[in-house]
């Protein structure tokens, strides 16, 4: 019996060639089978609504002893305006920074159609942030349920 041993040399470019060729048609087959079997079916049609439910909003706020409302009026998608309702003379002078801030505060709302990262007085920050919390708490009210 004679045994005859053959010894096999392969480079290790070749090695690294046919796995690096192996790894492509791998990852082909996978993104063909993918595109192929995916499953997509055509989703129905659903309609969009808005952000909003179209109307107007209003949310009370405690100043001392008076109450002023803070009216929203709000289409699908744009908070269209905002302002003071009920705004009587004596809350006006007992409150001098209401009617400023909120005209401050209704400019930049109306514009960027958000109550974030908005700027303000440092003399009326503190009537801003009662004022933003009623109209966030208004807006709030006429958010639709999605």
């Amino acid at each position: 019996m004679s045994a005859k041993t053959k010894i096999v040399v392969v480079k290790m470019k070749h090695v690294i060639l046919t796995g690096v060729l192996l790894g492509i048609a791998l990852l082909m087959i996978i993104l063909i089978a993918t595109y192929f079997f995916s499953g997509d079916e055509p989703k129905p049609e659903t309609k969009e609504t808005g952000m909003y439910n179209p109307g107007v909003y209003t949310t009370s706020v405690a100043l001392g002893g008076a109450a002023i409302d803070v009216s929203v009026i709000v289409d699908e998608n744009n908070i269209n305006s905002i302002s003071l309702v009920n705004l009587t003379d004596s809350v006006e002078t007992m409150y001098p920074l209401v009617q400023p801030a909120m005209e401050e505060l209704v400019s930049q709302i109306v514009e960027t159609q958000s109550t974030d990262n908005l700027t303000y007085s440092e003399n009326s920050q503190y009537t801003s942030m009662v004022l933003l919390s009623a109209i966030d708490s208004t807006l709030e009210k006429a958010k639709t349920s999605q």
